[in-house]
């Protein structure tokens, strides 16, 4: 019996679509109106209480410490070994964020993991 290769649904790849856009265009949203954008970056280094302030200042902490590229990583690591799409639901935004915020060389490798999960083998249903 020949395995049936992993490939999410119509409805499914319309959610993945939907939450990858989303997730590019806030964290678009995020890099170029607020962390590069001077007046607005100033106004929150100087302790500015807004949510987009907030936001800022939880995107520069993670980018710190790579998380985005990290989570990314690994979740489409574990997405490579075992098929999900709820794994790849939370990797796609994780990717997202992490190429457009400066985290490209950890979230390059894991679009890529995330495009080689495609060629793999769905999981054997229960």
């Amino acid at each position: 019996m020949q395995s049936r290769l992993f490939l999410p649904t119509a409805r499914q790849t319309n959610w993945l679509l939907l939450v990858g856009l989303l997730s590019l265009g806030e964290a678009l949203y995020l890099r170029y109106l607020a962390i590069e954008y001077a007046q607005v970056s100033l106004a929150c280094q100087g302790g500015l209480g807004t949510w987009l302030c907030a936001t800022f200042r939880l995107a520069i902490g993670l980018y710190n410490h790579s998380v985005f590229g990290w989570v990314a990583l690994g979740v489409a690591a574990l997405n490579l070994v075992r098929p999900s799409v709820v794994l790849v639901l939370i990797a796609l935004p994780a990717t997202a964020f992490g190429l457009v915020l400066h985290n490209a060389d950890l979230a390059g490798l894991a679009a890529a993991l995330l495009i080689l999960s495609l060629a793999r083998p769905a999981p054997a249903p229960e």
